[in-house]
């Protein structure tokens, strides 16, 4: 049996939770509490060292942290219902690269430890954390809008063709982070418009923080 240890609004358990449900994998949830500092004692510290969820525990002593690589891993063995594009490389590099502006680029600058430091050390306000994320979303879902919309057009469904994959599972959790912190959505249509696709889908319902908290 599949473990997730995960806490319920980290945008990266958010995102293999989705690629879980898509796939239909059965897997038992193990929360770990950020509220609490969880993260930062034993035994979570053994299982990631880095202190950072989500961490999958695969069921024979093996297990793997970082969103993305746990993505592709479930992607590899358990081949039904891709999370890539099969047939192409470029469309599954397309992919990647709607996957990884996410990952990469804007969920690490609104990332909780780095939100608990710009407020910490540095003494930032609560006003001016909260336009630090907002700038860095809305400059990041500016490019990615463009991105999409030069590939799929203005009606696009999806970030690639018209199923979810491993770009739909980054992007969903960054919006609802987006929309904690009152981003307009507005002004990114072709990203609502993914949005609300998704959530009308199972798998992506089942995934949300209100659904697992």
């Amino acid at each position: 049996m599949l473990k997730l240890f995960e806490f319920f609004r980290s945008s990266a358990s958010y995102r293999v939770r989705i690629g879980l449900n898509l796939k239909g994998l059965d897997y038992t949830s193990c929360p770990v509490n950020f509220r609490k500092d969880e993260q930062m004692s034993e035994p979570f510290t053994s299982l990631n060292p880095a202190k950072l969820v989500p961490v999958l525990e695969t069921g024979d002593g093996w297990s793997l942290a970082q969103s993305a690589a746990i993505l592709e891993y479930l992607d590899e063995v358990y081949p039904e219902k891709p999370l890539l594009p099969r047939d192409d490389p470029k469309d599954r590099a397309f992919v990647r690269q709607c996957a990884l502006a996410v990952a990469c680029d804007i969920h690490p600058l609104n990332n909780l430890r780095v939100l608990k430091y710009l407020v910490g050390p540095l003494g930032l306000s609560d006003e001016t954390k909260n336009e630090w994320v907002r700038h860095w979303i809305c400059e990041g879902f500016e490019a990615l809008e463009a991105i999409i919309s030069a590939h799929n057009g203005q009606q696009a469904r999806f970030c690639f063709g018209d199923a979810p994959t491993l770009a739909d599972c980054c992007l969903i959790p960054q919006i609802y982070n987006a929309r904690r912190f009152e981003v307009d959505m507005a002004q990114f249509p072709i990203l609502e418009r993914i949005d609300k696709n998704c959530g009308a889908l199972e798998a992506f319902a089942k995934a949300h923080p209100d659904a697992v908290a």
